[in-house]
């Protein structure tokens, strides 16, 4: 098959379905997973333990939709931080969210779904998990043909990607320290904490992110919040020496009020502002609630918090309508719900997340006593894909990870389902490759196959 020359955007979407190469290098995986010796049983392992935890193939996207999606998070991110936004949502959040206590917040995570009108905003998150893990199966891709070598090339510098985290990071440390008028110094000490962090689906993440502190010279432990302890002032890990404080804690958690009890340390610990928390309770009030979802779609809500005309019009072009479920609204929602997803104001993980054309009325009678938006259905792309002898198509998005507003690294995540998971056949974490202005296979790489499950040059 040898398609013609098409725009970048057509072309993305015709390799999206047209190619079925298998792109992922599963022992240069291993290899990079297992470069810390202390790693390497982690990685012997992960295909059994994690079977679907990544994807065989790559998911293409045209420069533009790239960019589209730069755009996006640029917006939203101004929009999030201008302080008629702040005034406009603390007042209803947590008491432990009032107070700026410097960090903005690491991996802010902004979910899409692509579509022919441009790309489409889905979620937004403040603890995004994967971007380690992407950031390894980057490097574990085979070039299966000459236009995935350019599209490979074309998306940034990976070989400074990983400093670049470790940078952040220390951008952390550096904004809690100024904010109680310190002078900066290196980070010397983190926890990366999670209720029972070694059950957790993306344990393999937490062992990469240890390892790459400790490469940097960065004491890291991984734990559990009971674990801490605050004692005259400081917070201390049992996994670290006695009098071995913490700098940093990089926050896995789903309790983002962190007002369980077995999280009273953390909570002290960052009320005190004794130890650097992030992301934190005030990062995920200004910018998670599935209320903001609702704000940002609307241009009377736009016009009224002082958003930029550029921003307004970046921001209504990529956030699907969304409105509050209410008594008022409920008939006319009921009739129209095979047209939008039903999510939780407080939900996470696609938790008690419905689709609307497979809600029962018990479920709907739920909804209508809980506190929930109904989300403009925006059906997912899809891409071909070989598992075992079938071809099949799976959904997918695209996740951007982000810090300060700028795009660190682009992911998708493959699946079948109502949502995302990672319980699919074939699915899972997927590296983005970028289709360049100018890119066309005909005229630039007319030896390139794309058929038959596999891409190969032909001789």
């Amino acid at each position: 098959m040898h398609p013609p020359n098409l725009a970048p955007t057509a072309l993305a979407d015709a390799l999206n379905h047209g190619c079925r190469c298998q792109t992922l290098d599963a022992d240069q995986l291993r290899q990079e997973i297992g470069r810390n010796a202390g790693l390497r049983d982690v990685a012997s392992t992960l295909a059994q333990t994690h079977p679907h935890l990544f994807s065989s193939t790559a998911v293409f996207a045209a420069q533009a939709t790239i960019e589209a999606v730069q755009a996006a998070v640029a917006a939203i991110e101004c929009t999030l931080s201008l302080p008629t936004w702040a005034d406009q949502v603390l007042p209803g959040a947590s008491a432990i969210a009032q107070v700026d206590r410097g960090p903005l917040g690491v991996f802010m995570g902004y979910d899409f779904h692509i579509t022919p009108t441009g790309p489409q905003l889905i979620e937004i998150n403040t603890n995004a998990g994967g971007a380690m893990l992407n950031a390894v199966l980057l490097r574990a891709q085979a070039v299966c043909c000459g236009l995935m070598n350019q599209a490979l090339n074309g998306y940034r510098d990976m070989a400074t990607l990983e400093e670049e985290f470790v940078a952040m990071f220390q951008s952390e440390w550096d904004l809690f320290n100024q904010s109680r008028g310190q002078a900066s110094r290196p980070l010397r000490t983190v926890a990366i904490v999670d209720a029972a962090p070694q059950s957790q689906y993306l344990a393999p993440e937490f062992a990469l992110f240890a390892e790459l502190f400790q490469r940097h010279g960065i004491q890291a432990v991984v734990t559990d919040p009971a674990s801490l302890q605050l004692r005259d002032g400081v917070l201390y890990s049992g996994a670290l020496p006695t009098d071995t404080p913490l700098d940093l804690v990089y926050n896995r958690l789903t309790d983002f009020d962190l007002s369980e009890p077995d999280h009273t340390a953390l909570a002290q610990a960052y009320i005190d502002d004794v130890v650097a928390v992030t992301p934190h309770p005030r990062a995920h009030a200004l910018r998670a609630n599935k209320q903001h979802l609702v704000t940002l779609g609307q241009a009377v809500a736009l016009q009224a918090l002082g958003v930029s005309d550029a921003d307004q019009k970046t921001l209504l072009s990529a956030v699907p309508a969304c409105e509050r479920v209410n008594a008022d609204n409920a008939a006319a929602l009921w009739e129209q719900r095979k047209h939008f997803f039903f999510k939780p104001l407080d939900g996470f993980g696609a938790r008690a997340v419905y689709r609307g054309d497979k809600l029962t009325k018990k479920v709907w009678e739920q909804i209508l006593q809980g506190e929930y938006i109904a989300q403009a259905l925006v059906p997912p792309p899809l891409r071909a894909i070989q598992v075992g002898d079938s071809a099949t198509e799976l959904k997918f998005d695209l996740r951007a990870y982000a810090y300060a507003g700028r795009v660190q690294l682009l992911a998708a995540r493959t699946y079948s389902g109502q949502t995302t998971n990672f319980r699919t056949e074939g699915g899972g974490f997927a590296p983005v490759l970028w289709v360049p202005d100018g890119a066309a296979i005909g005229a630039q790489h007319p030896r390139t196959s794309c058929d038959d499950g596999a891409c190969a040059q032909k001789k």
